[in-house]
């Protein structure tokens, strides 16, 4: 049923993705949201003050709408005028396995290197141990609690 031969009283009913669905239905183009809101208004009749009021209502309810898609250029249409086309490309998937497996590899070689550098490190810090540091140990005197009270 074309949108200008139903009563206002019906479209008024309607939400107004309802009415932009049916208008896109109707062309057969897609439109920006300034523009697709104001055929809107214009088959309910409303205001430029409602206009400016509600098109940011209409903006969200066709983000959060599956019906809609917006499409590069801007403008909205019927999400089932397009269709998604998924191409799996095989070789790219054997290509990047491979460079999987050798991130890994090379993850796995670095790790090995890093400890073995850990286990240097801590080799050379024993060299810098004093070895008279049992001597000095010798020299301290332990105090008990009773001998800081006199």
């Amino acid at each position: 049923m074309k949108l200008n031969k139903i009563p206002k009283s019906e479209l008024e009913l309607l939400p107004y993705t309802e009415i932009a669905k049916m208008y896109l239905e109707e062309t057969k183009k897609t439109m920006n949201t300034a523009d697709l809101f104001k055929e809107v208004c214009s088959l309910l009749e409303l205001d430029e003050n409602d206009y400016v009021n509600l098109i940011a209502d209409f903006f969200q309810s066709l983000t959060t709408s599956k019906e809609f898609i917006l499409l590069e250029d801007g403008t909205w249409d019927l999400r089932e005028n397009h269709k998604v086309k998924v191409v799996i490309d095989d070789i790219d998937d054997e290509n990047n396995i491979d460079d999987i497996e050798n991130d890994k590899d090379n993850d796995l070689i670095s790790d090995n290197i890093e400890e073995e550098d850990d286990l240097d490190s801590i080799e050379d810090t024993d060299s810098f141990i004093d070895d008279d540091s049992d001597d000095e140990l010798a020299d301290l005197t332990i105090i008990d609690d009773d001998e800081l009270e006199e």
